[in-house]
């Protein structure tokens, strides 16, 4: 339900986006997953894409499909946070097609923080930690 998640941020869909089978074909899911974390933590001040100390390495992901969503429906791309430790986050997300509140689909994905030199796990700086508590899901 939309009410679980925290932020929000509208995609829009493309004619491409379409696959044979009259829908968003499944891999352009994860696109969506990836965008609203990361449109998340640029927005928020948390992560400079070309300069940041740390960067998030995607170590597990996963979708589940519950209805189809097609062109020119509009995405709203839910976000939170479910678990947050030293060096890694579980990210959740929810894809609610128009203005429904059940989620056309939900998954989550795992980023561990390495130090952009090292590729070695590192301490989330305190602006993005900060910035992650934001929108932590409530328990």
């Amino acid at each position: 339900m939309r009410d679980r998640y925290r932020r929000f941020l509208t995609i829009p869909t493309r004619w491409m986006d379409n696959d044979v089978y009259g829908h968003i074909n499944n891999v352009v899911y994860y696109s969506y997953f990836d965008t609203v974390v990361n449109e998340y933590l640029v927005s928020s001040g948390s992560l400079d894409i070309e300069r940041s100390r740390v960067i998030g390495l995607v170590v597990e992901t996963r979708c589940r499909f519950f209805s189809p969503i097609t062109f020119p429906d509009t995405v709203h791309a839910g976000l939170r946070v479910a678990r947050l430790g030293n060096s890694s986050v579980r990210y959740e997300i929810g894809l609610f097609r128009n203005d429904e509140e059940t989620a056309a689909a939900q998954g989550h994905f795992v980023h561990v923080y390495v130090d952009r030199e090292t590729r070695k796990p590192a301490a989330l700086p305190p602006e993005m930690r900060g910035a992650l508590e934001r929108v932590r899901a409530n328990t």
